[in-house]
């Protein structure tokens, strides 16, 4: 039999609480609950049948196994550097881990020096079409990848106090697409040139931000990717990944309830169209949670580690870079100077 396993969750926001129930789901496995809101903690300790603590000190405090960590992303820095320093096994963490590679190094060396694994939340990694993609590319089917085209449009953007903690558009939306790329197409990217505009909500700018995206990224392998995103698409969330290559042409996301209208003459209109994020992806967010329930009592290592993380930030802020000075950028441009040596 095994080991009843304790996991804190800490953050209860719409994400939050879907993970506390997906735990709840999984064979010996508890959970406890936190939350900057109190009422909020008590509320979905009562409706879920949990332990609720006041504060992520106190929950670790109580002998957690692991840490799932999913409040907004100013937090999650600071939350695994708690949990390395209570030595927790484990942390799961939500996207992004930081804002800037500086702080992700201190998380990573905190990290290293406690010996806890790190799981981070890039859920489409543990989707089966994502998975496919990735098994198509790397057995050689597709051939030599030309061209990638990727896509991300949330149904309506989310509230402005949200955008403002996000790290912008790239850094929060987008940067599921960057690991999304690297994972399927097992390379590196190299550079990439971006540009945006505010043109649905004009608050947007106020926030040096915009709520429409579009990039191309160069590949390692020579091959480029278009990005395109927006805050709003007006028949649901629509999320793709489109590979072409020498010998196939493949796509991930396009169904039947894909939130484009196509007018082809006898073209169907999409049946329920994904409504969200949850709706698009909750096998996969499942199935994320019970591989790092699986890592942490087996030992393994991470899944998604803060390496990876690391590399999908980087484009991200290459991304910023680019559109703020209106140039194509280097992934090395981003990179933090080196302190010198004292000799």
């Amino acid at each position: 039999m095994s080991k009843q396993l304790e996991v804190g969750v800490v953050g209860l926001g719409r994400i939050g609480t879907h993970h506390v129930q997906t735990l709840l789901g999984l064979k010996d496995v508890s959970a406890s609950v936190t939350d900057a809101d109190p009422q909020r903690t008590r509320r979905a300790a009562d409706e879920l049948g949990v332990r609720a603590f006041a504060t992520p000190e106190e929950l670790l405090e109580s002998g957690a196994d692991a840490l799932v960590i999913a409040t907004s992303t100013p937090s999650h820095a600071p939350l695994l550097q708690l949990a390395a320093g209570a030595s927790a096994a484990a942390a799961f963490c939500e996207k992004p881990v930081a804002l800037d590679l500086a702080t992700l190094d201190r998380v990573r060396e905190a990290v290293d020096h406690a010996g806890i694994v790190v799981q981070v939340g890039f859920q489409r990694r543990f989707d089966e079409g994502y998975r496919s993609a990735r098994e198509a590319v790397a057995t050689g089917g597709v051939g030599r990848i030309l061209v990638m085209r990727a896509a991300t449009h949330d149904p309506v953007p989310p509230p402005a106090e949200y955008i403002a903690a996000s790290g912008g558009i790239f850094s929060d939306l987008h940067i599921h697409d960057f690991d999304a790329i690297r994972f399927v197409s097992g390379e590196e990217v190299t550079q990439v040139y971006a540009d945006g505009a505010g043109l649905d909500a004009p608050w947007v700018g106020e926030l040096d931000d915009v709520d429409v995206a579009a990039a191309i990224l160069k590949l390692s392998g020579g091959g480029l990717v278009i990005l395109s995103g927006t805050r709003r698409d007006p028949l649901g969330y629509d999320v793709r990944l489109e590979v072409f290559g020498t010998d196939d042409s493949i796509v991930v996301g396009q169904d039947a309830r894909s939130p484009i209208r196509s007018l082809e003459p006898d073209a169907k209109p999409p049946s329920a169209a994904y409504r969200d994020f949850w709706d698009r992806f909750e096998p996969a967010y499942r199935n994320e949670l019970a591989t790092f329930v699986e890592t942490v009592r087996a030992g393994a290592s991470s899944p998604c580690s803060l390496e990876e993380a690391r590399s999908a930030l980087a484009i991200a802020l290459a991304a910023d870079l680019s559109r703020a000075e209106r140039r194509p950028v280097s992934i090395e441009e981003v990179e933090p100077a080196e302190v010198p040596q004292k000799s």
